[in-house]
């Protein structure tokens, strides 16, 4: 039985999107991964989204997504919402990925805006439509232009929140003005997808967060959004000024790569990364140190 979920927060306040964890010779390690979602999930999460970006989705097969979705929710689909990655360049791939995801426990989907191909505001309708037809799960969109290269327009996101599935944004467009019209005009609940920006968004009307830096950070996430939400917002305030060290040094370098590198110097799951990503260096590691210590993760 999935989490508890209400239509102001299907999928719950705090999600991290979590990585995939490998063994030592680049295979998928199943075991690793039920480990780490158990632990991300004591921490404080109460969603985890696998096959993200952050999951390097990328290079993993579609038979390797949906086993990973399947060991993820046996592990702990009953205490926190498991969101699938779905979406690509590719309509029909999208769909099909949709429907793997559907039949191996998923909660719900991440349509990401399909990348590369840059398509029409019409094609973007019509494309989150059809994943969003294709099975009977709740789905999120996932606005990224910055990876990405389109922007879902706040005109397509209000015709998109009339489908009945379709009931959250993933918000990675660092618009808070467009944010704020977008939200308000569709109804959809509101995630941050940019952990810098965490707070600002809850100022505008977001719900929570879909999270990197909850790998490592996700108790502060959640006393952020609680103090927040129970309008001491100088108590959250002062939860994000601790962690911008954690934000930044997150993302100093591409964040599936010192994001693993963090699990690893805390002895959790993660494993080494596909190609065309590869390890921190030396110094990166050691500025990684500095940043997560400045922001008082132990390691």
């Amino acid at each position: 039985m999935a989490p508890i979920s209400t239509p102001q927060t299907p999928f719950g306040r705090v999600l991290t999107a979590m990585v995939t964890p490998f063994t030592s010779d680049g295979a998928l390690d199943l075991d690793g991964a039920q480990r780490l979602a158990a632990h991300l999930v004591d921490a404080g999460n109460d969603g985890l989204v696998v096959n993200g970006t952050t999951g390097e989705s990328p290079t993993t097969t579609d038979a390797e997504k949906a086993q990973l979705v399947r060991a993820v929710v046996e592990a702990v689909g009953d205490r926190a919402h498991v969101v699938a990655g779905a979406g690509t360049n590719d309509t029909r791939h999208s769909i099909e990925l949709a429907r793997a995801a559907e039949a191996a426990g998923a909660h719900g989907l991440l349509a990401v805006t399909p990348y590369y191909n840059k398509p029409p505001q019409e094609g973007l309708y019509r494309h989150f439509t059809a994943i969003a037809d294709a099975t009977g799960l709740p789905v999120m969109l996932y606005d990224i232009p910055g990876r990405s290269g389109t922007e879902i327009e706040t005109e397509t996101i209000v015709r998109l929140a009339e489908h009945p599935r379709i009931v959250a944004n993933k918000d990675a467009k660092g618009d808070l003005g467009a944010a704020s019209w977008a939200l308000t005009r569709s109804g959809l609940a509101w995630y941050s997808g940019d952990d810098m920006l965490n707070l600002p968004l809850l100022s505008v009307g977001a719900v929570g967060f879909v999270s990197v830096v909850g790998h490592v950070v996700a108790p502060e996430l959640r006393a952020l959004v609680e103090a927040y939400l129970s309008g001491d917002v100088a108590k959250a305030t002062a939860i994000h000024q601790r962690l911008l060290p954690v934000y930044t040094g997150m993302f100093r370098a591409q964040g599936v790569v010192t994001t693993k590198r963090a699990l690893a110097l805390q002895g959790l799951p993660a494993g080494p990364l596909r190609l065309p990503l590869v390890e921190l260096g030396p110094e990166q590691t050691e500025q990684l140190k500095r940043d997560l210590s400045a922001g008082g993760v132990e390691l």
